[in-house]
């Protein structure tokens, strides 16, 4: 039974760092101590800065936090690991990556047959078939944009409703829709910061204080809220 956490954003404006899903992680974690980070979205700080920050707020409810990085055997680290937790930070260089160490395979793999996956931001958007609906720079270039395929739909993270005054350039939805022309059978869930995606005894729900908004072609982009029904995404 697959299970995924797929949260938006790690910090909400005015708050501390992981404090809005940090109950969320909590309990979708249960009794499991123990998680696998993947830091390697990380840009301007050390893979060892990012693991104890993840750290200090898993600390809270008694999880050791042991990172990717240390382990010489990458596969091996994910074939044994109890929960896999992926952090944000640049997607582009978080998928470069994984593709390196060769373990798509392993993680997908291991999280079909039942191990725990939680993501944030570019965590979330690795779980996708493909990464083609980050918002982040391409600072480095992967092999391909081709992810985990955990779910069959693809996120945007920090999805933003917002066209600033004097702003000429494209819209977030404009940019979304431009990808679902060239991807027609593929939904896009607009993931608004604060709220999340989980899947858990084979349901999607979304999680979080702002609904979701889909995109899909032919469809008019909708709105989804809590306690709405998301089995259309396994479609």
């Amino acid at each position: 039974m697959v299970r995924l956490l797929l949260i938006s954003n790690s910090t909400n404006a005015g708050e501390a760092y992981l404090e809005h899903p940090k109950k969320e992680i909590e309990k979708f974690l249960g009794s499991i101590k123990r998680v696998l980070f993947i830091p390697w979205a990380a840009v301007t700080f050390s893979y060892n800065e990012y693991e104890q920050k993840v750290q200090e707020r898993f600390s809270e409810f008694g999880v050791e936090v042991d990172s990717i990085h240390h382990h010489r055997n990458a596969k091996l680290a994910v074939q044994e690991a109890e929960a896999i937790v992926v952090g944000g930070g640049n997607t582009f260089k978080l998928l470069k990556t994984i593709q390196q160490t060769d373990i798509i395979e392993a993680v997908r793999n291991k999280v079909l047959s039942g191990t725990p996956y939680i993501g944030w931001s570019a965590g979330a958007n690795v779980a996708c078939p493909t990464i083609c609906t980050t918002n982040d720079m391409p600072i480095t270039e992967p092999d391909s944009f081709s992810a985990f395929s955990l779910v069959r739909f693809q996120i945007n993270p920090h999805y933003l409703d917002a066209n600033p005054e004097g702003h000429a350039g494209e819209t977030r939805e404009q940019r979304i829709m431009e990808f679902v022309e060239m991807d027609p059978h593929v939904y896009v869930v607009g993931l608004r910061e604060g709220t999340m995606i989980k899947l858990e005894d084979v349901q999607f729900s979304l999680i979080g204080p702002k609904p979701a908004r889909i995109f899909k072609k032919g469809q008019p982009p909708r709105e989804v809220y809590p306690g709405d029904d998301l089995d259309f995404l396994f479609e």
